[in-house]
């Protein structure tokens, strides 16, 4: 008996070994990256520059639309300050002692009906004036003739008659004071002022 005791106890002592040694082997660990603190505050700066370079590129876009419009709104208003300027400041001239409408007159005329169709709620004043010669009641009818002249080609071309109010000054306020015929060419015209 001791003989296969001893047996016993060797394949007892070889099995516990060998199950001692393969407990203890060492396996590979396989372990995922570690993110460490540094590598994440990294990447959440990186998060945060890239939204701040899109936030920056938007408002650039949105910038950049915001100034063309400014300046197609300031390029509109100038378009129509000028158009305005020009309805004012320019005049319809007639020959001496006539209230008869010129061509270029006409064109004038058709170029303030245009403006004055574009804004139905603007009304006119239609100022007749004339050179000094000529007494101061002809001239004041030689003067309500060409204003009423004036608004009658305008009615022609569509605009509604109560938008245009037509006035004699006669000789009294001359845009020449000269006494030529450079001078009486134009203070015989008619004036507009909106109303």
């Amino acid at each position: 008996m001791t003989s296969k005791f001893w047996r016993g106890l060797a394949v007892l002592l070889v099995i516990a070994g060998l199950m001692c040694v393969a407990s203890c082997a060492k396996k590979p660990v396989v372990s995922e990256p570690a993110v460490t603190p540094a590598a994440e505050e990294e990447a959440e700066a990186k998060r945060l520059a890239a939204e701040r370079e899109a936030r920056a590129a938007q408002k650039a876009l949105e910038e950049e639309r915001l100034r063309e419009e400014r300046l197609r709104e300031q390029a509109m208003l100038r378009k129509e300050m000028a158009e305005r300027e020009r309805f004012l400041n320019e005049d319809i001239h007639f020959e001496f002692d006539k209230s008869r409408l010129l061509s270029e007159a006409k064109e004038i005329l058709k170029v303030k009906a245009k403006w004055l169709r574009a804004r139905p709620d603007v009304s006119a004043i239609i100022e007749g004036h004339c050179d000094e010669r000529g007494t101061n009641e002809y001239n004041i009818a030689l003067g309500d003739r060409r204003a009423h002249s004036a608004k009658g080609f305008l009615i022609d071309l569509g605009i509604a008659g109560e938008r245009l109010t037509p006035i004699s000054y006669g000789e009294e306020r001359p845009v020449d004071p000269g006494h030529n015929e450079e001078a009486w060419a134009k203070n015989r015209r008619a004036h507009f002022v909106i109303q």
